[in-house]
């Protein structure tokens, strides 16, 4: 898993008035939670960027104010209209003790129904699994090199090493349609 630092500072007051000031300031309210204790911080919005707006799986290094914690992201809140940082939920990394989170697929080998005119659709980005910090992979490979026209994979098909995947076994990860031309012609054939 890769990792990113993030710096934030204590904050002394909660509440609605408080998180909108920082909000106003450039800062997103966030919350440490999973240890011994909670930690409200309030961190600046650009260096949520890399973390929040790409696939990837980080561990956050949070410095706050000296004090450094080993995270994940758990939940981020958006505005509705303008997509402006909310709020940020971490969960706090123990040794031993396994993390639930979600974590890109990405897809390998050439598809023998796309060579046959099919497309190719995704219907997963990222799959739940439980794994201890240590254990957690970058992202999952899936082999599509088994597709013919009109067959899926599922996420019980998929290979985990290390982590248990806890999406429902029978949901397609991806798919090979069959376009509307090769359609006709199937029928037109029989």
């Amino acid at each position: 898993m890769k990792t990113l630092e993030i710096i934030g500072y204590k904050r002394a007051n909660l509440g609605k008035k408080a998180s909108s000031d920082l909000r106003l300031d450039g800062y997103a309210p966030c919350v440490l939670y999973g240890g011994k204790d909670q930690v409200h911080f309030y961190s600046p919005m650009i260096l949520f960027k890399e973390l929040l707006y790409t696939p990837n799986v980080y561990q956050v290094d949070l410095n706050i104010e000296g004090d450094h914690y080993k995270a994940i992201l758990q939940d981020a809140q958006f505005h509705p209209v303008n997509e402006v940082i909310l709020h940020v939920d971490f969960l706090e990394l123990q040794e031993g003790k396994p993390v639930k989170m979600e974590v890109p697929l990405r897809f390998t080998g050439i598809a023998p129904g796309v060579q046959k005119g099919g497309k190719l659709v995704s219907k997963l980005r990222k799959l739940a699994i439980k794994a201890l910090p240590s254990d957690v992979p970058d992202y999952i490979s899936v082999d599509i090199s088994t597709l013919d026209l009109g067959k899926s994979i599922k996420t019980g098909e998929v290979q985990a090493e290390g982590f248990t995947i806890l999406s429902n076994p029978n949901i397609p990860i991806a798919t090979v349609e069959i376009p509307r031309a090769l359609r006709g012609k199937e029928e037109g054939g029989k």
